[in-house]
């Protein structure tokens, strides 16, 4: 064996490896909806930002807005007061670009032009108000943000109105805006939710491109649909306790809207998933869905954090930020942020690609996310290292990741901590058995490679790793055979055993 280094000097460059992000970029949102008002600050505008400041204000300037054409007196004090604290909060938090927006109940109401010009007055900053087809496609933008693949209607149901979009190809078309948020149809329906679905299906019926969508994905954004989400996490007793991405097969979709349209108020207050702020909307939020179903025979609903908001950060990113994976991306920054020596990461991921020849696209993502996060618990309590870490990937804030990919890649790490075939009894067990073999491997593997490196970046280069019908084999030049001692001997042992195979050490 040569005792130069394997890998070649742009060994490791496949993505660029992010540095820390500055304050001097923060970005906020306000929005201000028919229900809440709300502010997001965002620390930079690119594609993973983390939210550096969320609140929200329940302030209602949309109830009984059909019966009065006029915004609610006492709900526009409650968001002016708002807007004059965001304000004060976005000065303190230094934000260099501010958007706010008004969307469907400033946009309708007769004395919206006037609320409008008090929220800039507020605000400090213009307030630009959104038609239905604008709100529509950057809720749309939202979900593509969160999930780049997403194929099927995009679906936002404020307080006001329902935006949809289709979405596909990490594009939007066919955008429109339908008006009965909860709020609205309370008031048109006059509390009837049987009247509520009667003028919910004669809009529905104008739009006979939603009977296209059969087998395709509902994207469900908002607080209300959310909230329907968690009364069916608690009834199936969902085992990881996420919103975005949680997906609801259609048959039990429709089950769940029907059971939600009937509850009374004194039986919603007997379930502890929902909130007290929702549970007036919460039957009408499941009559939208219900009707929405009927028009087409969706695969399944998947629930979307991401919407207006992150929609209208995506608008203003460049072309190249949008292309990146935000999942890659939020793992690249982690890495950069806590681990010993970032740059072991990717060195990582290539030294043990041999092992993982047949791995598809998707796959190889999902490792090298893996293997970028899993230097970020050095820092623990040793004690406490693996089931620590293991929960902090589990429930951390990317995007680009379904549940059972979560689940992937925090079990990889659980792996590489402590070798363990098992995982805690506990956890959610998402994971087929494929699966989970598969996470074992991957993490095994790097257990083996923070023992040869201590994580010391340009270490791994210089030994080589490979897979063959019977064997796993670690190539270790003379010069540095002190490296493979018992332990690395054991743990490599570990690796083939897992992959049915035996270990064996090259020195040469």
């Amino acid at each position: 064996m040569a005792g130069s280094p394997i890998f070649p000097a742009d060994f490791g460059a496949e993505i660029a490896m992010p540095h820390a992000r500055s304050a001097k970029g923060r970005f906020a949102v306000v929005d201000i909806g028919s229900n809440s008002v709300r502010l997001v600050v965002y620390e930079s505008l690119t594609r993973t930002a983390s939210t550096v400041h969320n609140e929200k204000t329940i302030c209602s300037i949309g109830r009984d807005m059909v019966s009065t054409g006029q915004l609610h007196k006492e709900g526009c004090e409650s968001a002016l007061e708002s807007l004059r604290r965001f304000r004060v909060l976005a000065d303190r938090l230094n934000v260099a670009v501010r958007e706010a927006v008004a969307t469907a109940a400033a946009r309708d109401a007769a004395n919206g032009p006037e609320f409008v010009r008090r929220a800039e007055a507020a605000w400090g900053a213009p307030v630009r108000v959104l038609a239905g087809k604008e709100e529509a496609h950057f809720a749309a933008q939202g979900v593509i943000a969160a999930i780049p693949d997403a194929d099927g209607l995009a679906a936002d149901l404020g307080g006001g109105s329902l935006d949809m979009a289709l979405v596909k190809n990490g594009r939007t078309s066919d955008a429109c805006t339908l008006p009965f948020g909860p709020l609205r149809l309370i008031d048109m329906a006059k509390g009837n939710t049987e009247k509520a679905r009667q003028l919910i299906d004669n809009e529905l019926a104008t739009l006979p491109q939603l009977m296209t969508l059969d087998n395709r994905t509902l994207y469900a954004v908002g607080g209300i649909w959310r909230s329907l989400a968690r009364v069916d996490m608690l009834r199936e007793c969902y085992p990881l306790h996420m919103l975005q991405h949680y997906a609801i097969p259609y048959g039990r979709a429709l089950d769940l809207c029907n059971v939600l349209a009937k509850q009374s108020r004194k039986s919603l207050e007997l379930m502890s998933s929902v909130s007290k702020r929702r549970m007036e909307l919460l039957p009408y939020g499941a009559v939208a869905l219900h009707r929405l179903l009927m028009m087409a025979k969706f695969k399944e609903v998947v629930i979307c954090a991401n919407g207006l908001r992150e929609g209208l950060l995506y608008d203003k990113l460049s072309e190249e930020e949008r292309a990146k994976d935000p999942l890659l991306d939020f793992a690249g920054v982690e890495n950069a942020r806590l681990s010993r020596s970032p740059a072991h990461a990717m060195e990582m991921f290539h030294w043990a690609s041999p092992l993982f020849v047949d791995e598809n696209a998707e796959s190889r993502r999902l490792r090298q996310a893996a293997f970028l996060l899993s230097d970020i618990g050095w820092r623990r309590h040793p004690d406490y290292r693996a089931r620590g870490t293991y929960e902090e990937v589990l429930y951390m804030p990317f995007a680009g990741a379904t549940h059972r990919a979560r689940e992937f890649i925090a079990t990889v790490i659980y792996h590489r901590y402590t070798g363990d075939e098992a995982v805690p009894g506990d956890v959610p067990r998402l994971l087929n058995k494929q699966e989970s073999g598969r996470a074992l491997h991957v993490g095994l593997a790097a257990r083996v490679a923070f023992d040869l490196s201590a994580s010391a970046a340009g270490e791994l280069p210089n030994y080589r790793l490979r897979l063959t019908p019977s064997k796993v084999i670690l190539e270790v030049p003379k010069r540095r055979s002190v490296i493979a001692d018992d332990t690395v001997s054991r743990r490599l042992a570990s690796l083939g055993s897992a992959m049915d195979r035996k270990a064996e050490i090259l020195v040469g």
